[in-house]
This record gives structure tokens, sequence and C-alpha cells, in this order.
């Protein structure tokens, strides 16, 4: 268990905007240094520049996570600049795929989505774990899931995001078990202030062309837009990690007014009922009233 963040090193996949940076910006003022890791050059290079010009000690690295090669060259830049790392933070991911049916979902969503979401959460545990273990001072494994993680339907997102819960807890099982002071949370946000509705930027085959959605589909994705751009400021949520870290947490659940939709479906399980799915307290009707 981290109690103290001060002088650890924290590696941040995802790192140069959204949820990442604001995690980075939380490790920088609790005196962390801090390695960016971001598949696009720009926002990474500006969160760097940020960071050190407000004091802290940062790097940044190239890495797209769905590559193990490129999560290793992470952690082979995070030990010769630092020379150690405490905390990893599993964050980067896409939203992406096409609004279909899950059996019609083309093979290329597949990969993509599940090569970065869950695939690259592996690699960041496979990668990072041993170092850990092997330094023998402590640390922490923060997997980025999202709220779908913990609810019906969503997709191949969803399954992606429900693989990172279900790996989430495993890793903790497995940790516990090692008495090595590494601990684990598993982040679950509801609407946050980022990019995602703009992950097919960094698709392998983009740029594609773009698919017309039916209209009430194209509503809903507007709709969506909206709630993203009012979500809940990224710092915040940066912030919370950084608490779940030094307390040591393992579910990190940013909105509580899904709690509902999570109970419910908790209680569809124990009563062997179909998926069905309620409205988070306070919605608009994003999803349909089941």
């Amino acid at each position: 268990m981290l109690k103290e963040l001060k002088d650890r090193v924290a590696v941040v996949t995802g790192g140069g905007s959204g949820i990442g940076l604001g995690m980075a910006r939380a490790f920088a003022a609790e005196g962390m240094r801090v390695v960016i890791a971001d598949i696009e050059d720009e926002p990474r290079e500006a969160a760097v520049k940020g960071l050190n010009e407000g004091g802290a000690e940062a790097i940044g690295v190239a890495c797209d996570v769905a590559k193990r090669e490129s999560v290793e060259a992470v952690r082979e830049a995070a030990l010769s600049a630092f020379g150690a790392v405490h905390v990893v933070c599993n964050n980067a991911g896409v939203g992406g795929g096409q609004p279909v049916p899950i059996w019609a979902a083309p093979q290329e969503d597949w990969d993509w989505v599940l090569g970065v979401n869950l695939m690259g959460v592996v690699y960041g545990v496979q990668t990072f774990v041993p170092v850990m273990l092997e330094q023998g001072e402590g640390g922490h494994v923060v997997n980025t899931a999202s709220v779908a993680g913990l609810m019906n339907g969503m997709g191949i997102y969803g399954v992606s995001k429900q693989g990172v819960v279900g790996l989430s807890e495993a890793l903790w099982r497995d940790l516990e078990q090692t008495n090595s002071g590494v601990g684990v949370s598993v982040l679950c946000p509801g609407w946050v202030r980022t990019r995602i509705m703009e992950a097919e930027r960094n698709r392998p085959e983009a740029p594609r062309d773009d698919v017309e959605l039916p209209p009430d589909v194209a509503a809903r994705a507007e709709f969506v837009k909206g709630l993203i751009a009012n979500g809940l400021d990224p710092d915040v949520v940066g912030r919370q990690v950084a608490d779940a870290i030094k307390e040591d947490t393992f579910y990190i659940l940013t909105h509580p007014d899904w709690n509902n939709v999570i109970q419910h479906r908790f209680e569809n399980i124990l009563g062997a009922r179909p998926p069905t799915t309620i409205l988070p307290e306070g919605s608009l009707g994003l999803f349909g009233d089941d």
C-alpha cells in the first residue's frame, strides 16, 4: 500500500489527454515523477511540457498499448529515466465500433477495441507487475474500465470493459497472496469530459469512410456527446484516483447516480432475470427504460 506518493514514479498510458492527463496532474501535485505514454505526439508533448513547467519531473514516450513491444518500451524508458516504477495506470482506451447488433460487428472493430481496451491492460500488467515485485518497494496498479464494465450491454466496448474489471479482480486476488504491498484499483467512471467519441482518429486503418447512421442512432450519439461535454472534469477523476491509491480502494466509482444501474444488474443476476437496463438517477432517457 502506497500511503505516500512523493518521489515515487508513475506511468500513465493514454496520459496525453482526458482522464490520463487528470491522473498525471494529480500525481505531479503529489510530488511524483511521471511518465506520459500516449499514441498521439502533440498531446503527449504538450502534457509533458505542462507538467515540467509546473515544477514536476515528467517524460513522454510514444506508445500503442495494443502492441506488447510498445508497452515494454515504455517500461525501459521509465526505468532508464527514473530507475523504478511504483504506480502504473493502464488507462489508454477507445470507444469505437459500429452501432450494429453484436453478431454483425466487423472483425476489425473487435480487434481494435479489444486490442486497446483489454489487451492493452493485459500487456501493462504483464510488463510492469514483475518490476514492482522485484523492486520490493510496494506499488499500485490502476486499470481504467468504465461503468459499462459493471452493467449489461454496451456492445464490444462493454465486453472490453467487463474484461478489464474481471482482470483487475483476478490481479487483486493474486497479488494479495504475495504480501508484496502491490495494490490494485479498477476505475469505473461515468461521463467524463474526454475525446472518447473521437477515438476513431487513432484506428490503425484510419481514416475510414464515415458510416451513415440511422436517424435515431445518430441522435443518440449526439446526445452522448453532449453528456460527455458536460461530464466530470478529468482533473477531479485524477484526484479520486490518487486518493484511492493512498487509501487502497479497489473499485473507484466516480458517479454515484449510476449506482442504481449497477445494483439492478446484480439483482437481475441473483434473480435469474434477463439483463434489462434501468436509467441512472437523473438520466434524460439515454438508454430507454426497460
